[in-house]
């Protein structure tokens, strides 16, 4: 399917909730609905969309079709570096299980059913966001000294390892590698922090052909009972990455990206305290936000892999 033809594809209205499905739903995230289907489980990307941890009343129509086919195609490449919760023939599988919902297909992932870590595996090669904030700070990311006189948007010297808690609700709180040791284990951690750079620099090299910069992610992993690690959730999407165009690029200023920043500076344009209730997103917006989400996937599946 090309770029034209998944356009055309994209439904008119933004999907928000999912309803009817004969399997229970054992968890609702801001993006994603998750279903219990005995030995696995089925997660279906929803287009809403959120900001500052706060889900938009309205969402972007087919963002959770782009966010999957973005996350499959990128599950196939990390698949090179380690092994992915997805099950075998998946496409085969999640046809299967959708069968009776098959406006579902396109939006949603089947995979193996994993206990996931209690951590986010961040990791950033450029400064940028929440990073070039704390540097302007102290000098330093977490435990990571930097040079003196960096610009904002420069590419650091090596990428660094910034783990995440993953909260429940509300924010996400930023760790010390020593600290995200304590949690999951020496021997996990070292697993951990070895495939989050294995991943980022595939998808440094990846982003670099498609004309995109990868500024910095986020992976997510979990264990099976044997204690095999496996690469989860999404992978590499606007929604968990920074991605800026090369065209143009230049540090010293925040740059233009493919993820939710558009939404974000739209937001802190407004009078809103960042709690809920959150404004409804304009038309313009929502639009935008779309082809950035188009924008992104068509640069991706442009590259020969």
């Amino acid at each position: 399917m090309d770029i034209q033809e998944i356009r055309q594809s994209l439904p008119n209205e933004a999907l928000l909730k999912i309803e009817g499905l004969p399997y229970e739903k054992i968890a609702s995230g801001k993006v994603r609905e998750i279903f219990d289907l005995g030995d696995k489980i089925l997660i279906i990307a929803t287009d809403r969309i959120s900001a500052f941890d706060v889900i938009m009343p309205n969402g972007v129509p087919g963002k959770g079709v782009l966010l999957t086919k973005i996350s499959l195609w990128w599950f196939a490449q990390a698949a090179k570096v380690m092994p992915t919760h997805l099950v075998p023939d998946h496409d085969k599988a999640i046809a299967e299980v959708l069968k009776d919902r098959p406006e579902l297909i396109a939006r949603s992932m089947l995979v193996r059913k994993l206990k996931p870590l209690p951590i986010e595996a961040v990791v950033r090669g450029y400064l940028a966001g929440s990073g070039w904030k704390e540097y302007c700070k102290t000098g330093a990311i977490l435990d990571h000294r930097l040079p003196a006189g960096m610009l904002e948007s420069q590419r650091l010297p090596e990428p660094i390892f910034t783990p995440t808690t993953k909260a429940a609700a509300g924010h996400d709180e930023p760790i010390t590698e020593a600290q995200c040791a304590e949690i999951l284990g020496a021997d996990v951690f070292a697993q951990v922090k070895k495939a989050t750079m294995a991943l980022f620099g595939l998808g440094t090299k990846i982003a670099e052909q498609a004309g995109l910069i990868l500024a910095d992610t986020k992976f997510e992993f979990g264990l099976d009972e044997a204690g095999n690690l496996f690469l989860i959730d999404e992978v590499l999407t606007p929604d968990s990455s920074r991605y800026w165009p090369q065209a143009g690029y230049a540090p010293g200023k925040s740059q233009p990206s493919f993820d939710k920043q558009f939404v974000r500076d739209y937001l802190e344009s407004l009078d809103w305290n960042k709690q809920p209730p959150a404004p409804s997103l304009p038309e313009s917006v929502i639009v935008h936000s779309q082809e950035l989400y188009l924008g992104a996937l068509e640069k991706l599946f442009a590259v020969n892999v």
